[in-house]
Order: structure tokens, then sequence, then C-alpha cells
């Protein structure tokens, strides 16, 4: 598929690993290395543009890639204006899915180290699939993913370190893995995000690093499409964060405003649905993933002709690899050896807006959303990095 005009990959261009320049997982390491903390390399050169900054928070809004921001501008001016002066486009990482783009975010690294491999992934010796979004306690965060956190390298430089988002993800396996080191702030709806990280920022009497999450311009998008009327409401009220955060800068700190994935509208005629049809069935003993990347874990001896069913079954829809050939494309990363077993024997990579549905075996509603991503698409992998000084 040819790039469109400007340079940039056409929105359902499949992009390598090796695509562009900037990753999602060097945010953090920039701002440490803006803040002064000591070992921090500065990956996307931000020291230069933000010098004198000693208070920095990073606005992760949940779904707005890269190729959304065209269709926010209308609703959302202030964003459209930032993106037009000061935006770069980086790369969220495989797969494009909000727990694996969290994890990179808080930990500075790739999956393949952090661990955290896709929205839902089997534990390993055990027919259980855990749903990344729903964890509690077990596994132990610590031990699932072992890296340390970013907000705990700054912590322990004498960082004044928070972390705001919902009330109910307080604790969860999810914010231990990926903020562990911040004090926790719950915030429900945009503009409880605004209050409660200037309110951090101004908190610390040093060197500040806040962390924000907002959630629901993915929500809408999911449960109603992109550019849907309650996804124009929703970024409108992006905007407004966006905007209230800007605002009430103090003179020595920066905004950097960014995202975990971009989204895709899923057609009904794209749907695969693995749960009624028995050629994908036969041979799987347990499926993880989500819609557009799915892990197949396979009964002994049957790599072979499940990938041949499904390359059958799928044709130019997905491609479909062993788990030896994702580890080999370097989109993981290096891959600890305890986390291998995370990724399925054979893995399906959905191409342009086709999705693999599971109708029964997971969520109802996990099949009716409209929006997905996941994949390696531009429109997915592709999410602004905005920056702004006080």
């Amino acid at each position: 598929m040819i790039a469109e005009a400007g340079g940039q990959p056409a929105p359902l261009e499949i992009l390598g690993p090796g695509h562009g320049g900037g990753r999602l997982a060097d945010v953090l390491p920039s701002a440490l290395a803006v803040l002064g903390v000591p070992g921090s390399t500065d990956p996307l050169g931000l020291r230069p543009a933000l010098a004198g900054v000693r208070r920095i928070a990073v606005l992760l809004v949940d779904g707005l890639g890269w190729y959304q921001l065209p269709t926010a501008a209308p609703y959302a001016p202030t964003v459209a204006g930032l993106a037009a002066t000061v935006a770069r486009p980086l790369i969220a990482g495989f797969p494009s899915t909000t727990p694996t783009s969290l994890v990179s975010l808080g930990t500075g690294v790739a999956p393949g180290a952090h661990g955290v491999l896709g929205f839902t992934v089997r534990v390993p010796g055990t027919d259980r699939v855990l749903t990344h979004t729903d964890w509690a306690a077990d596994p132990s965060p610590l031990c699932w993913q072992p890296v340390p956190t970013q907000l705990e390298r700054a912590r322990a430089a004498g960082v004044t370190t928070s972390v705001v988002s919902r009330p109910e993800f307080g604790g969860s396996g999810l914010t231990v893995a990926a903020n562990r080191g911040g004090d926790f702030r719950g915030a429900a709806g945009a503009d409880a995000v605004a209050t409660a990280m200037l309110a951090a920022l101004a908190a610390g009497a040093g060197p500040t690093l806040v962390s924000g999450y907002h959630a629901d311009l993915d929500r809408h998008g999911h449960v109603s499409g992109v550019d849907s009327a309650p996804w124009r409401v929703a970024a409108t009220e992006v905007d407004a964060l966006v905007a209230r955060l800007v605002d009430g800068l103090p003179p020595d700190a920066a905004l950097l405003v960014t995202a975990d994935h971009g989204q895709l509208d899923i057609p009904a005629t794209h749907r695969f649905d693995l749960d009624t049809d028995p050629r994908l069935r036969a041979g799987v003993r347990l499926v993880a993933g989500e819609a557009r990347v799915r892990y197949l874990h396979v009964e002994p001896g049957a790599v072979d002709d499940v990938r041949a069913a499904w390359s059958e079954v799928l044709g130019a829809a997905a491609r479909v690899r062993t788990r030896d050939e994702m580890v080999a494309t370097g989109w993981f990363g290096p891959v600890a050896e305890e986390h291998l077993g995370r990724i399925g024997d054979v893995v399906v990579i959905c191409n342009d807006t086709y999705a693999v549905m599971a109708s029964r075996t997971e969520r109802p509603m996990a099949s009716k959303l409209v929006a997905y991503h996941g994949s390696d698409t531009a429109a997915e992998l592709t999410v602004p990095l905005l920056v702004v000084r006080g």
C-alpha cells in the first residue's frame, strides 16, 4: 500500500518493527532525563526543548491514535492546534493494545522484556487465560512483570511521583505492573483527571512527575465506532482536559500527551468467528489475545495443521505465523524465556479491517463492539506525542 501525501504510511499499511523513530516506551525515559534522573537516556531528544523544566505531566489518552487526530479535530480544537505545531508520531508497540502499551510506557522497555504481551494471555503451565484489565493479585504483578518502572527509578532519585487514573484501577495488577512507584490519585472523568493532575504537579517541592490516564475516548470508539456521536462528545471532553492542563501548567512545567493505540471500525462482513467454525477450533486447546491478534495454544503436534487450517479459512484476511517466527520479527523485542509461553504456538495477525471473534468463549460484548485494535497497521500502531511547555 502506498504512503499518504506527506510521507505518512496509509492507515491500513502494515508496519514493520523498524518503522519510524520514537517509541511510546521512550517517553518516560526522556522525561526522566529532562528531570535529571541519573543514568537516564533521552531517546526522544526532549532535553533541549525542555531545558529548565522541573515538573512534567504525562497524559495518556486511551484510543487517540495519530490517525484519529484529523477526525477529532472539529471537536477538539486545542488538540488540533497542538497537533499542527508540537506533535510527532510515535510507535506504540505490538500488539497495539492497552495493557501492553501501558506497561511499555511505564517501564520504558519492549513487551518481550516486561511480559505483558497482549490483552489476554495464557498463564504458562495452565489452561488459564489472564485478562490484564481484570487482573488483581494472581499472578503477583511483581513476578509477572519484573522490570522496575520508570516511576520507581524517578522516586529513588528524589522525584515526587504520582499516578492519576480511575479510582477502581488503584492497586490493580495492571496499575502495579505499569506504574508502581507513584502515589495513586483516583479520578473519574476528564475534569477530575485535570484537577488531580494539576494538584499533583503543584504538590512536589522539587522535581515532579505525574502520569495520568483517561479512558473514555477508547470506550466510546469500541462501543459506538470512531467518529460516532458519543465518540465526538468524548473527543470534546479530551480537548477540555488538555486545555485545562495547558492553561494550568506552572512556568517550570511541561505537558506530554500521548496514547496507547489507534482504532479501526470492523465491518460485520469482515468478522470470522472461531467459536462457530469447527475448522478454526480443530487442534486448538486454548485461545488468547484479542480480535485483531489471536494467540492459539494448540494440542501437542498440531502446530502445522492448525496453521494450515487458519491460513486456508482466513486467506488474505490474516497472516498466520508460529511463535518462533513472531519472536524473530523483532516486534516484541528480545523475549525473556519465562515470557515465551504467554505467546501462542500459532499467532494470527489480522490484515485490513478483519477480525476473529470468539462469540461463546469471550465476554458477550467483545464480539459486538464496533471498533478494535491490536494489529500492526499504521492506524493502530501510530500514536501522537504532543509536547507543551508552561
